[in-house]
């Protein structure tokens, strides 16, 4: 059965309402999962599964915080016309979505109702790539750090004024002098002293001090088309050629610790947008949770499963083949590391609405999408890996694992799913795994089409337990009965 909360919305919102409205919920920090830990809570960002799109500047994709769990639950939907592939959340618990519009791909941030999901204001930026505006996180006076079309860094605070909420541009850092022409920025995360990591898609790495206006870069001449990653005196790059783990000298100049290079495959496959590793770098580990980081590769028919231990330099710890209840396997989502931990999760032959301008045609050039997810665990010691399970739910989203109630939140589809125009008639629906054994717990169907579609994007429960997840036209938000 659907069960549907009513919208209602309200004139304004004030923050003592928020209060009311968000009463705390219990973290337990991994005691109910058996993962983690969590990585080190970066002290340039929003709370630790709140803080940005992958969740905090590791990009485990975990939370410290329980979701709606496997019973009942109520779902509203907030039409913006814009896909909205990041929700972040901070010490006020007003969820901020960076969203493309769908019309104009202009990037938008919105501020939402957490009681109701109204929009209650938003603020458009100059348009850059498909890619720009799209990777943000909210640092810790709970300001959006974003970077606009015009490669200028800002931070987009929220104020209540008279009754009526405004976003602003606070503060804002150009960027543009220190890049070659036509080259714009994909990926950016803080580092621990105070600098902010960027990426372009040219393959320009760099700092900037928001302080002082200072930018150093370095140059790799590899593409880059997803976010990056920051851990105490680490970043992590993933280009379209190799893995770089990377720190700064004094000044802030980028350094190469070591570069891994990885099998890149005989092209972009179907349900990717580029070529290369369609992973963010994530970080995790036993210890402190900073002891490895991860990506996929582009191997073919199946990618694989790359770890590397942070202070081991390029050689793999582990290497293994993922997704292998299919012929092919690859995916263009980050993976969910935590603990000894790995899942992955399948978009091969997942129809993009749209790709990145210059991706090169697929190999092949189409295929179906059959979706589902593995698990890897390393191997006690941390030398070599192995699988612990194959799992077919069909992930429409890229999963987020709680670890206060140990489970996998996410969306699957069912039905035509294989091409943009079939998609119309896809069925989505609410899901949570068990990450012990890949069983599907529990499924509450949403809706049809394209209003509903996540589009491979992930989604972040807030303090309360509420769960946003960005879909093609808006914002879903669930919660539980």
């Amino acid at each position: 059965m659907r069960l549907r909360t009513v919208r209602v919305f309200p004139a304004a919102l004030t923050l003592a309402t928020v209060t009311a409205l968000c009463a705390p919920a219990t973290a337990a920090h991994g005691a109910a999962s058996g993962f983690g830990p969590l990585p080190p809570q970066n002290p340039a960002t929003a709370a630790n599964g709140t803080a940005t799109m992958h969740g905090d500047s590791a990009s485990s994709d975990t939370t410290s915080y329980p979701g709606p769990g496997s019973g009942t639950v109520h779902w509203s939907r907030t039409a913006l016309a814009s896909a909205c592939p990041t929700v972040v959340i901070g010490s006020d618990r007003l969820p901020v979505a960076l969203c493309t519009t769908i019309f104009g791909q202009t990037p938008t941030v919105h501020l939402l109702d957490p009681g109701t999901g109204a929009d209650l204001a938003s603020l458009a930026l100059p348009k850059g790539s498909l890619f720009g505006g799209v990777y943000a996180y909210l640092d810790n006076t709970d300001a959006l750090v974003v970077v606009d079309g015009d490669d200028n860094l800002l931070r987009i605070g929220h104020h209540l004024t008279a009754g009526a909420w405004t976003l602003t541009v606070d503060q804002s850092t150009p960027l543009a002098a220190s890049l070659p022409s036509g080259d714009n920025i994909v990926g950016l995360s803080p580092g621990w002293d105070g600098r902010v990591w960027f990426a372009t898609a040219g393959g320009v790495i760099g700092t900037a001090d928001t302080s002082t206006g200072a930018v150093r870069t370095i140059h790799t001449g590899e593409g880059v088309e997803n976010s990056i990653s920051t851990v105490p005196g680490h970043t992590a790059v993933a280009t379209d050629h190799a893995l770089y783990l990377l720190t700064d000298t004094a000044d802030g100049t980028p350094t190469v610790e070591w570069r891994a290079p990885y099998d890149r495959g005989p092209g972009r496959k179907p349900g990717q947008l580029s070529w290369g590793t369609g992973a963010t770098p994530s970080f995790f580990g036993p210890g402190d949770g900073t002891e490895y980081v991860t990506i996929t590769d582009n191997a073919a028919p199946h990618e694989n499963l790359l770890v590397y231990r942070v202070a081991g330099g390029p050689t793999p710890v582990c290497t293994t083949p993922v997704l292998t209840q299919y012929a092919a396997s690859g995916t263009e989502d980050a993976v969910i590391a935590s603990g000894s931990s790995v899942f992955v999760t399948d978009t091969y032959g997942y129809p993009y609405p749209a790709l990145p301008a210059g991706a090169p045609a697929s190999v092949p050039a189409s295929a179906p999408f059959e979706g589902g997810l593995s698990r890897v665990d390393l191997n006690p010691g941390g030398e070599g890996c192995h699988p612990v399970w194959n799992s077919n739910v069909k992930s429409a989203a890229l999963p987020r694992l709680s670890l206060a109630d140990g489970k996998i939140y996410t969306f699957t589809v069912s039905g035509p799913t294989d091409s943009v125009g079939a998609q119309t008639f896809a069925s989505y629906s609410y899901a949570t795994v068990d990450p012990a054994t890949g069983t599907q717990l529990s499924s509450s169907w949403i809706g049809l089409g394209l209003l509903y579609n996540p589009l491979q994007m992930t989604g972040t429960t807030g303090p309360d337990g509420r769960l946003y997840q960005g879909t093609e036209t808006g914002v879903l938000r669930v919660t539980s009965g």
